[in-house]
């Protein structure tokens, strides 16, 4: 073998050795912390070296910076001392931030939880008197029956939530399932479902979101503790639930099957074991190479607003998301594609501000109001993520 080939064979052998040792790297970073001289610790349970290998404290940090800037954002402020209770940053704060009580060695909820909660709180006992988030008359017509619909929902889900770290219904949350439920549409093609929001902004605000809203009402009253959900009273009510999603999920997008899958698993029976199998493979076969997932895939052909071209890279929302459906699902943790789910989610984590980027499927980050208005859609990833890793294996 001349000289040259002799060149090729050792250059082509330290690739592969740089290979192998990046893949290596790249399994012991995701599975936990590391000994001084370098080597791997002993090996932790999967869950423990997934929970080790993010930052927790700056995750928390960042979710209590953001919870406090929406609540006291002008834009946001509502009458009566309340303010708006959103999609983006809100709601996915209120069902992610007890998930670090116990790692950080926290006695009691944050004063931001705290505060989130007591403004719900306030808004269901003056249901009747406090404004909507909007109305027809500033908003144009149907916001006033869309806002009430809107925030039925996601009320009762907040509160719900929170009673579930206690395992007691409180009357509280009795009050605002109460109010969800009547505000439940009983006729027409919507029949099961609320009206919601529409401000033509995927994936919370558009057209096709009356199908997420329903979604987080099966979430809410499956996470209702004192087995809620087999009241006689609701039965009806969750009938007409149950038949309006099953009969719109084919037309929904893969993001909005991702959200029901996830609510299937809080609501024993609303889905056949078939149709749980069917979406679980569809959301693995929309899983990019690097074990993420992409939000702009899953939403099918919806255009940016401004114009600009979608973001196709993978992103914290629609992985953590995914990654947190089918864990409750019931795919085990140690299944390949969640295995490298897990990795890119621990691998993807601004350790310095403790975010996981996304990216707005309406618009580019220019384009937004102000720069913290750009960070909505890092609210909610960074939200799901924690969720997702903090998963406790079924």
């Amino acid at each position: 073998m001349n000289a040259n080939g002799l060149r090729i064979v050792a250059i082509t052998g330290c690739l592969i050795a740089a290979i192998i040792a990046v893949s290596w790297h790249a399994r012991t970073s995701a599975a936990g912390p590391k000994v001084p001289n370098g080597t791997a610790t002993h090996r932790d349970p999967p869950e423990t070296k997934i929970a080790t290998s993010w930052d927790q404290k700056a995750a928390a940090a960042y979710l209590d910076q953001r919870a406090g800037w929406w609540m006291e954002w002008p834009k946001s402020a509502r009458d009566h001392e309340t303010f708006c209770v959103s999609c983006h940053t809100a709601v996915p704060y209120a069902l992610s931030r007890p998930a670090f009580r116990k790692p950080l060695a926290e006695a009691a909820p944050s004063a931001n939880e705290r505060k989130l909660l007591d403004n719900v709180t306030r808004r269901v006992r003056l249901w009747k008197e406090v404004a909507p988030f909007y109305s027809d008359a500033d908003r144009g017509a149907y916001k006033t029956v869309e806002s009430r619909g809107t925030e039925s929902v996601l009320n009762a889900l907040i509160l719900a939530s929170n009673d579930a770290q206690s395992g007691q219904l409180s009357s509280d949350t009795r009050t605002a399932l109460d109010n969800m439920w009547a505000e439940q549409q009983t006729t027409g093609n919507k029949k099961g479902s609320w009206s919601w929001l529409r401000f033509a902004n995927e994936p919370w605000e558009a057209d096709d979101s009356d199908f997420y809203g329903a979604a987080l009402a099966v979430v809410a009253v499956g996470t209702a503790p004192g087995n809620y959900r087999a009241s006689p009273e609701i039965q009806n009510r969750l009938k007409m639930l149950r038949e309006y999603l099953n009969r719109e999920s084919a037309a929904q997008t893969t993001i909005n099957r991702a959200v029901l899958l996830w609510a299937s698993a809080r609501l024993p029976g609303l889905l056949e074991p078939e149709k749980q199998k069917a979406i679980s493979a569809e959301l693995f076969s929309k899983q990019q190479p690097d074990g993420g997932w992409s939000l702009s895939s899953l939403s099918g052909s919806w255009k940016r607003n401004d114009g600009t071209p979608q973001e196709p890279k993978s992103d914290g929302y629609a992985t953590g998301l995914i990654t947190l459906a089918l864990q409750q699902a019931g795919i085990p943790r140690d299944n390949p594609q969640l295995m490298l789910a897990f990795a890119w989610l621990t691998a993807n984590q601004n350790k310095t501000e403790g975010f996981w980027l996304s990216y707005s499927l309406n618009k580019n980050v220019e384009h937004h109001m102000t720069p913290t208005t750009a960070l909505f859609m890092n609210d909610a990833a960074t939200a799901y993520a924690v969720l997702a890793l903090t998963e406790p294996r079924h």
